[in-house]
């Protein structure tokens, strides 16, 4: 049985388990927290190790400045479509029309960091501390830049730095393939305990918002992402979606695109084709700075915060949110939590009170793993676009799709 299906499995029956044993779910728990320790355990040398060996690859600077450039373009293209989506379904559905504002909103604790101190930060004071923190963006600029001085070096004196960190990049590929093995029963843990804790009934009141958000990832995955494998790539969007089936199932129950990333760069390499090189420079940057579900996320949520409140925003507002929801994403970590935080700075950008994000906060988990899902379709298309125009897509993978 392929592994995907493995997952698949252990999700659904982990749903079931959980609302039909909801105090027992306890007694697995820590099955979940232990595969999420494992792949916490892989990203910070994963990310370095992959990022420094994808750099190094590319001798030719021009190549590696041409890839950059193809690369952030197309995260913040489909970032700002995203959030285009998710606006029209939020005016399109009303999800705030209707909420009684005489509740006792809870106040969403975590500050929201400007963009500007975001670029500010981007250069680590100690890349030691950044990596013990999990400062992955301010990781991900250090291992570019000793990727980039490691390339100015002489071939003798670069070499062995080289050959180190292939190693520990190979190492870590093998390390990922054994925690994957652990995958199956820690989805069915995570999932157990999502559905014990949320049941069925929190969805009732919150409809429109996970029809909202689970429907703009849906059109954006299909249409948007999808469609330019298709007319852009030229490649069948269906071997691509089965491609990256394993990394999908994982980013679903982990709500985590840092934590997918071990597994997403083993099904760019494998099932898709995608070379080494591109795949490892592309994926720990997508990991970290493309984030289209939480985007589309932010949009509706904005619009449900307004609706509630009985505000109505002006088309500025609606550029505003957009300009914001983009580079917020640039922000934004990788991990569960994160785009409810990044929230706050979109609604202060348009003048909503943050208060009422304590209304989203309750069913944000059920939210989260869908536009986390969606951050990693993402990232899988903006690699194979990008290794389709540099001629590094092995596409008799590609068509094979032999799914792992």
């Amino acid at each position: 049985m392929k592994l995907w299906v493995k997952i698949v499995i252990g999700l659904i029956l982990g749903i079931a388990v959980g609302l039909l044993f909801k105090e027992q779910t306890k007694y697995i728990k820590p099955l979940g927290d232990l595969f999420i320790n494992a792949i916490k355990m892989l990203i910070v040398p994963l990310i370095f190790s992959s990022l420094f060996v994808g750099v190094t690859g590319m001798n030719d600077p021009k190549k590696m400045g041409r890839i950059g450039i193809k690369t952030f373009s197309l995260y913040l293209l489909t970032t700002a479509i995203a959030i285009t989506i998710g606006l029209t379904l939020g005016t399109v559905l009303e999800p705030g029309a209707g909420i009684s504002l005489d509740q006792n909103f809870e106040q969403v604790t975590g500050k929201a960091q400007p963009v500007s101190d975001t670029l500010i930060n981007i250069i680590p004071k100690n890349p030691i501390k950044a990596a013990t923190d999990g400062n992955v963006l301010q990781l991900i600029v250090f291992a570019l830049l000793l990727g980039v001085a490691t390339n100015m070096c002489s071939k003798e004196k670069a070499k062995p730095l080289i050959n180190f960190m292939d190693s520990v990049a190979e190492a870590m590929y093998k390390l990922t393939a054994i925690v994957m093995e652990m995958a199956p029963y820690g989805v069915f843990a995570l999932m157990a305990g999502v559905a014990s804790q949320y049941g069925l009934d929190i969805l009732i009141p919150l409809l429109k918002i996970l029809i909202g958000v689970y429907l703009g990832c849906i059109i954006h995955a299909l249409l948007t992402l999808g469609g330019a494998v298709a007319f852009i790539a030229k490649l069948n969007p269906i071997n691509f979606f089965k491609g990256i089936l394993s990394a999908l199932a994982v980013a679903y129950s982990t709500a985590s695109s840092s934590g997918t990333l071990p597994i997403t760069i083993r099904c760019a390499q494998r099932n898709l084709g995608a070379s080494h090189s591109i795949s490892n420079f592309v994926l720990p940057l997508g990991a970290t700075i493309n984030m289209d579900g939480t985007a589309m996320y932010q949009g509706v949520a904005a619009l449900f915060v307004a609706q509630a409140i009985g505000h109505d925003l002006t088309l500025a507002n609606y550029v505003t949110i957009i300009l914001t929801s983009t580079l917020a994403s640039i922000g934004s970590a990788g991990v569960p939590g994160a785009g409810l935080i990044m929230l706050t700075l979109v609604l202060k950008s348009v003048g909503l009170p943050i208060e009422y994000i304590g209304i989203i906060a309750g069913i944000d988990r059920i939210l989260d793993m869908a536009r986390t899902t969606v951050n990693v379709v993402g990232d899988c298309m903006v690699t194979i676009l990008v290794a389709k125009s540099e001629n590094e897509l092995d596409e008799t993978i590609f068509n094979k799709v032999a799914t792992v």
